[in-house]
């Protein structure tokens, strides 16, 4: 057995009328890639915050013992001074300041009061070499790809002399091709010595990387696995997080009848905001039909959401051209609440910057899109309003205490719900769904993929956008294909398959 590098006894953790973590135990062997996994809720980041001293030590049960020594952090400050880097979901970057700016950030090189700009960009070079970014240490991080600020987020934790990297969700927001760079990128330093933990829905990844695997359901120690001597198959890994075995990752769907056009897209082009020169949806056209879900499949920066925000009343670009019909009518949709009096809505892929308001309650968010059907005369009726929430707490199966509790205290599966609850409440019928189960865990998902039968089972019609081809192909109808802006192809569902679609999006590549 390899050294022990970090061990977490019996921790717990309470928060008011909560225990998030009951008697947890973590054994992290040097040198090894540890995964932890669990459904959302589970207990995962509160384990890890209070590993990086988030929550301080004091308010928590239990003992952290870090290459045999016992650690009692109080603020982050301390467990990075051990060498222990937390790489969070939601990239601590700022957008305005250089990639070299932000990796020294509270890290300056130089002396007191007088910061060396050319140590630190001289600096940031390398360790953007080290973690294979070919990019200028003073470019804006406004200007890089969310793979490319993952990977300064990386360089950044190298800085500071990491031992122990945390990697909380790190390819949530990537595509399979960066997704796979970045966990080669993990196995590569591997063999240098340094040692990680990874947190992560995507079981395919964690089977590809980890050494060993802690499952933990409801704030409780399962079991961990080592892919040496335990069968660690997808189905035991599921059956160890949800508490039962999922026989198929996607519901059936009841056949029905797919009904007339109800939105088609003819010869819409958009450019970029800042750069007016710049297409970035490139003469798009497609349809959707009532009960039919309909898939955008692509690579980061094919302009999947630019298409979606733009039809969404014109919330992204300038210079858009093209036609826009809803039930064969033309309709012009100059602003958002245009298209949701037109019964267009935009779920979005951020639902936490953009979808829901986390410090207010499930009830407020529920009815923010439609606030006409819960007032009068500008007046809420709070009485309307929590009927309508509690109906929806129900119809998704939305686990909270109340819906007096705040969004930013639910899981990111029941985030979502409440994300979807909000268009729901809007009436539409037509949904396009931007990456709707990003970052939520296996169990979290199929929940949202029998929402989505059951409004198309009404007759709804769903644009869904995926980076995930398994979920595209599970659930859709059809499958357009997008690269570089253009749509590239279509595929039915029976004929889809992951081989086809990267097939189509690498040979319209440019330079192909």
């Amino acid at each position: 057995m390899a050294e022990l590098m970090l061990e977490m006894k019996n921790i717990t953790k309470r928060f008011p009328g909560v225990i998030a973590l009951n008697n947890v135990n973590l054994q992290v062997e040097e040198g090894k890639i540890h995964a932890l996994v669990g459904e959302n809720g589970a207990g995962k980041s509160t384990l890890m915050n209070v590993l990086s001293g988030i929550y301080p030590y004091g308010s928590y049960e239990g003992e952290i013992l870090f290459r045999g020594e016992e650690c009692k952090f109080n603020v982050i400050n301390d467990s990075e001074e051990k060498g222990i880097a937390i790489i969070h979901q939601e990239l601590a970057l700022i957008p305005y300041l250089s990639i070299g700016e932000n990796m020294f950030l509270g890290n300056e090189r130089g002396v007191k009061y007088k910061i060396n700009w050319e140590e630190t960009y001289q600096k940031a070079n390398e360790l953007l070499n080290t973690v294979g970014l070919l990019e200028s240490s003073k470019t804006l991080i406004k200007d890089i790809s969310i793979g490319k600020q993952q990977l300064v987020e990386i360089a950044k934790a190298l800085s500071k002399n990491v031992k122990l990297l945390i990697l909380d969700e790190p390819t949530a927001s990537l595509n399979e091709a960066d997704s796979r760079k970045l966990l080669d990128l993990l196995l590569q330093f591997k063999k240098e010595g340094l040692t990680s933990i990874i947190i992560s829905h995507k079981l395919n990844e964690i089977s590809y990387v980890a050494d060993k695997i802690t499952i933990i359901r409801d704030g409780s120690t399962i079991e961990t696995l080592d892919k040496v001597t335990d069968e660690c198959t997808e189905e035991r890994i599921i059956k160890g997080m949800v508490g039962r075995t999922m026989t198929d990752r996607f519901p059936k769907r009841e056949a029905a009848a797919i009904g007339e056009i109800s939105l088609e897209i003819k010869k819409w082009t958009v450019y970029h905001p800042l750069h007016g020169g710049r297409k970035i949806v490139d003469d798009v056209s497609l349809y959707v039909r009532k009960g039919e879900v309909v898939g955008i499949a692509g690579l980061m920066g094919a302009g999947r959401t630019e298409l979606a925000l733009s039809v969404f009343g014109k919330n992204y670009g300038i210079d858009i051209t093209g036609t826009v019909l809803i039930d064969g009518k033309e309709v012009r949709l100059n602003n958002a609440r245009q298209a949701i009096n037109r019964k267009l809505v935009y779920i979005t892929e951020d639902r936490k910057g953009d979808g829901l308001v986390l410090t207010n309650p499930i009830r407020v968010n529920t009815t923010l899109a439609k606030m006409e059907k819960v007032s009068s005369y500008g007046v809420i009726d709070k009485d309307i309003e929590m009927i309508a929430a509690n109906d929806y707490v129900d119809k998704l199966r939305t686990k909270c205490t109340s819906i007096e509790q705040d969004v930013g205290n639910l899981s990111g599966g029941n985030q979502q719900k409440v994300l979807v609850s909000k268009w729901m409440f809007a009436d539409p019928e037509i949904m396009i769904l931007d990456e709707p189960t990003r970052g939520i865990d296996v169990g979290a998902k199929y929940e949202i993929y029998c929402i989505i039968n059951q409004l198309v089972s009404e007759g709804k019609s769903i644009l869904l956008i995926s980076s995930e081809l398994p979920e595209l192909i599970g659930m859709c109808d059809r499958i357009y294909i997008m690269n570089e802006g253009k749509m590239v192809g279509e595929v039915m569902r029976e004929d889809a398959t992951q081989e086809i679609i990267m097939g189509q999006i690498l040979k319209s590549s440019k330079g192909a």
